[in-house]
């Protein structure tokens, strides 16, 4: 497949999960990629995948991306993580932490990264199924993926006179790395409670993820702009 040849594609927290089976995929059709991650070790994902310091969380993030980027024809807003706690365990620094990370971060990076963007380029912003759910562990994280929601439907107004697309992936049980974090106790929970409400009955795979955010960085999706795509087994039907 060619369908990101001569493309060049920005990926940010692109070293593991649905973001790295994303960059391969592109590389793999054709595509020049390029992938934030952070820590003192970032990962080698082969030739045609170029790994770039980055910490979504800094004040400071995108400003050297803008830099080392160059003209893009896609981006793909996907650094975050993922927290599970009751309310009640909700701190003024857990509070900070998390946002600065899920919504200030993409937001700065979008504000300091659009000016890259060629005409008819198209942006992604990884959200959640969690900004629906109301789940009873997840209101922080899903307040922030619900903003990034709302950020993308106002990116999608703005960018339309330059023919530049923005549209939301919006993920539910991928199997990824989130999971193996959680303590043994609250993930056998987490799980079950999970898998009941998929109808599919399984979680996903960062490779389905990543395919539909491909679609929406590639330009089989030309005519669509300030969308939500849900890939969660059916999860969120109504």
């Amino acid at each position: 497949m060619s369908r990101f040849a001569g493309k060049r594609i920005l990926i940010t927290g692109g070293t593991r999960g649905i973001g790295r089976a994303g960059a391969r995929a592109i590389r793999d059709a054709g595509g020049t990629v390029l992938v934030t991650g952070r820590g003192p070790d970032l990962p080698d994902l082969g030739p045609g995948v170029e790994v770039l310091a980055d910490d979504a969380a800094d004040p400071d993030t995108g400003i050297a991306l803008a830099a080392r980027a160059g003209a893009l024809d896609g981006l793909w807003l996907n650094a975050a993580r993922a927290e599970v706690a009751p309310p009640e365990a909700l701190t003024p620094e857990g509070f900070d932490r998390l946002i600065a990370l899920n919504l200030r971060g993409p937001m700065l990076q979008f504000a300091r990264l659009q000016g890259q963007l060629r005409p008819g380029a198209s942006v992604v912003v990884t959200a959640s199924s969690s900004a629906y759910e109301g789940a009873a562990d997840t209101a922080l994280y899903g307040a922030s993926k619900a903003g990034l929601i709302a950020a993308v439907r106002s990116w999608a107004r703005a960018m339309a006179p330059r023919g530049i697309r923005v549209n939301a992936l919006v993920p539910g049980p991928v199997a990824t790395a989130f999971r193996d974090a959680l303590d043994p106790a609250l993930r056998a929970g987490f799980e079950a409670a999970v898998m009941a409400a998929v109808p599919l009955g399984r979680p996903g795979l960062p490779e389905e993820a990543a395919e539909v955010a491909l679609f929406l960085l590639s330009d089989a999706s030309a005519y669509v702009t300030g969308s939500q795509y849900a890939v969660d087994g059916g999860m969120l039907m109504r």
